[in-house]
Formats: C-alpha cells, sequence, structure tokens
C-alpha cells in the first residue's frame, strides 16, 4: 500500500537502466532494493559501500536539485565536527525518461536502527546521541537564523492545524489532554538562539553496532533554528531514566524542554492519522511518543 497518493514506485530494474546510463563504472555491482520504513526515500544498496536514494516523491524542478545538493553540502560539513558517522555524498544523479527527478548516491554505513530490540543500555545510548548533538548544535553558524520552512521556527503557526487533526482522531488519541498538553507548550519562550540542528532524529535514522550509536543519518532536515527540536528522542526513544540522561547531557533549560515537547508532539500526532494503515512502524512510534508524552506531563 503507497504511503502518498502521487509517490512514485521504483523497481531494481529501472535503477538498473539508470545506472548502466549515468553511472556505467557501476553497472558491474549487484544491486538489490533495501526493505525500509522510511516515507522519503526509496533504497537501494550496490555492492557493498553504497546505497542509492530515490525520492518517493521525485521533482524535476531546479529548487528539489538544489535541496538535494544542500543535503550533501551539510553532511560533508557535519562529518568533520561530530563524533559519529554521517552520510558521506559520493554521487548526485539526473532525471530521465525512467525516473523524474535526481537521486543520491551515499556511502553505505553498517548498522542498526535503534530500538528495545538493538539497544541494552539506553543511557549509554542517551549519552551518545547527546554527544552528537552538542557537536552539532556547536557548529559555528556564522549568526544564521531559521529560514522559514521546516522545523526549527516558531510553534504557533503550527496551532490550527493541530487542533485540527486532533479534534479529526479523537478514536485514535485523548485528544482532549493532548490538546491541554498542546497550549502549555505554546505557553514557552523562545529565548535560545538558533544553531545547526539535525530536525528528524527519529529512531530510523539512529544506527547502532553492538547496542551503541555509530552513526546519524537522514540528514535532508538539517538547518539552523530551534536547538530544541533534537530534543525529540527524549520521547520517542528513550524510557524515563534514559530521558533524563539526555536531558542532563544537552543541558538545556526548561524551556527548551517544553519546546522540545511540543516538536515531538507535532511530528507523532501528525503521522499516526497519516500513517496508521500504511506504515505500521511510524505509527507505533507516533503512538509511543504520544504516550511518553502524555506520561510524562501528567495532564
Amino acid at each position: 500500500m503507497r504511503m502518498h497518493t502521487d509517490q512514485i514506485d521504483v523497481t531494481v530494474e529501472t535503477v538498473a537502466g539508470i545506472l548502466a546510463d549515468q553511472r556505467p563504472e557501476w553497472r558491474h555491482l549487484p544491486l538489490r532494493a533495501v526493505a525500509s520504513h522510511g516515507t522519503v526515500n526509496a533504497l537501494f544498496r550496490l555492492g557493498d559501500d553504497i546505497v542509492l536514494r530515490f525520492a518517493l516523491q521525485p521533482s524535476r524542478s531546479d529548487e528539489f536539485r538544489a535541496e538535494l545538493v544542500t543535503e550533501q553540502e551539510h553532511a560533508r560539513r557535519i562529518a568533520a565536527h561530530v563524533p559519529f558517522e554521517v552520510p558521506e555524498p559520493l554521487a548526485l544523479g539526473d532525471p530521465s525518461d525512467a525516473y523524474p527527478g535526481p537521486w543520491t548516491a551515499y556511502r553505505w554505513i553498517p548498522g542498526e536502527i535503534a530500538g528495545p530490540d538493538t539497544v541494552d543500555d539506553f543511557d549509554a545510548l542517551a549519552r551518545d546521541l547527546a554527544a552528537f548533538v552538542r557537536a552539532l548544535h556547536a557548529i559555528d553558524s556564522d549568526g544564521g537564523q531559521w529560514s522559514g520552512s521546516g522545523r526549527g521556527g516558531p510553534l504557533q503557526p503550527y496551532d490550527e492545524d493541530v487542533r485540527r487533526v486532533l479534534a479529526d482522531n479523537t478514536h485514535l488519541v485523548d485528544s482532549e489532554r493532548l490538546e491541554r498538553l498542546w497550549t502549555r507548550c505554546l505557553a514557552a519562550p523562545h529565548a535560545d538562539a538558533d544553531v545547526w540542528d539535525h530536525t528528524d532524529l527519529m529512531p530510523g535514522n539512529l544506527l547502532v553496532r553492538e547496542g551503541r550509536l555509530v552513526a546519524v543519518i537522514d540528514l535532508e532536515g538539517v538547518r539552523i533554528g530551534d536547538p530544541a527540536v533534537d530534543l525529540m528522542p527524549a520521547w520517542n526513544l528513550l524510557p524515563p531514566q534514559s530521558r533524563d540522561v539526555y536531558r542532563r547531557e544537552l543541558g538545556l533549560g526548561k524551556a527548551a524542554w517544553v519546546r522540545g515537547r511540543a516538536w515531538a508532539f507535532i511530528q507523532a500526532i501528525f503521522a499516526l492519522p497519516y500513517y496508521i494503515d500504511t506504515n505500521p512502524v511510524m505509527a507505533e512510534t507516533a503512538r509511543f511518543t504520544i504516550d511518553a508524552l502524555l506520561d510524562e506531563s501528567g495532564v
């Protein structure tokens, strides 16, 4: 079942044809699809060392290509400053008759998605993740501020849509309690300076080996904005004790913690109804997040 109404189905045969035309030096490498619960790209592993990313909702526009170029620039910038791996760009492909948009190639990073089945010590994971976030936030932003799009700006513009989704999904969530939580979050001041953020620290973007963090992937959301955005793993992944470890390690103040709740809330409350029938893993993460927010907040 498709996740998006305008989703493009990309097959191994399509990708093989594109590589033969655009990257003939890679045509001898074995190619296979990679199972993924991601919502943005279809993934294909090429040989042992390359992963190809084909957007599910591609575009031939200059703006879309610029976004992919920026993503690769961010990967190169971040890699020099953080203590864990991030994707290494290898190529940027062109649109074709077979696929209506550019595509990207990155170095494959071996690892497993962070979760209860792959992590035994969540306190250690919280410290690892905090080390990544501290390093990312410390990168010189050269006075940059939130650009006006994506996560990381003011919360108020989300208010109308959040309340609409809550009203429309009383069969899925405790909308009354969640609306009280949302109202509290909106009141939190935003006095922290904008920093470089990942903005999408979901479990599927955190790779572990032997239970320890080794890489943070999917950098398309990287931008300058509210540091509280990167608090989301406190609720979408970590148990309560490890949530406290993450908070102490990052050292952000009370207002930032409340805004972090808001960013986790926004992601989850829109994801749950959207993916409830098409992406069970994303829907379950949303449920986990909402339950964690309610348990902690006491509303």
